[in-house]
């Protein structure tokens, strides 16, 4: 879900020349409301725990947007852990050879734990993810931590559980964000957050949701 409003504001955004999607197979064709689809193209790689092989095609790239994710309802700490952390850190080593110069963006979520000792898996995890990330090397590193996101465009998430959780929020997301606007982002936000940091910076590493509703 936040992959394809990434992938929307970047497609909209003229300063943007191409995008590469690294993927297990190819792409669903994109909606028909997503504009100049010409700039998007597939990089197929099935293992992403290992990314060396194409880390040919991986130079010259401005930014990676790490969006990949999974929910951890139901489980184990270490599926969870050889997802989160596992795919996170392949992508960061092979991308730190390939293009150290780029600004790396990794999407976590709000509540995850940086001291990677919280009672709760998912929040340890993650925080470990994220302590990767900003000690890989990279030119600049940032950590995306939004919580209740809103879905724009038609956008939907993949995760059964989120989409029926979205049908009961829809009706109150207006009168939620009038009570707590810096509570929810949106997809759109989110993607405009990453290209605005990715050109000016941020005066700091982890961006919350508050930060987040401010682009």
């Amino acid at each position: 879900m936040v992959g394809q409003g990434v992938l929307l504001e970047c497609l909209r955004d003229p300063g943007v020349d191409s995008i590469l999607r690294v993927v297990r197979k190819p792409s669903d064709p994109l909606p028909p409301n997503f504009p100049n689809q010409q700039k998007a193209y597939d990089l197929i790689h099935s293992d992403f725990q290992d990314f060396t092989a194409i880390e040919p095609q991986l130079t010259g790239l401005d930014a990676c947007y790490f969006c990949l994710g999974a929910g951890s309802s139901g489980m184990s700490e270490a599926d969870y852990t050889r997802i989160t952390y596992g795919i996170t850190v392949a992508a960061v080593r092979a991308l730190v050879k390939a293009s150290p110069g780029l600004t790396f963006i990794f999407v976590s979520g709000e509540g995850s734990d940086s001291t990677e000792k919280s009672r709760i898996m998912w929040a340890r995890v993650k925080g470990k993810a994220e302590n990767a990330v900003l000690a890989a090397g990279f030119k600049s590193a940032y950590i995306f931590r939004p919580g209740f996101i809103e879905a724009l465009d038609g956008i939907e998430s993949r995760t059964p559980l989120y989409r029926k959780l979205y049908v009961v929020f829809r009706p109150i997301i207006g009168l939620l964000k009038l009570l707590m606007p810096k509570r929810i982002t949106s997809t759109q936000q989110i993607g405009r957050a990453m290209l605005a940091v990715t050109r000016n910076g941020y005066a700091e590493p982890i961006l919350s949701t508050a930060d987040l509703t401010t682009f």
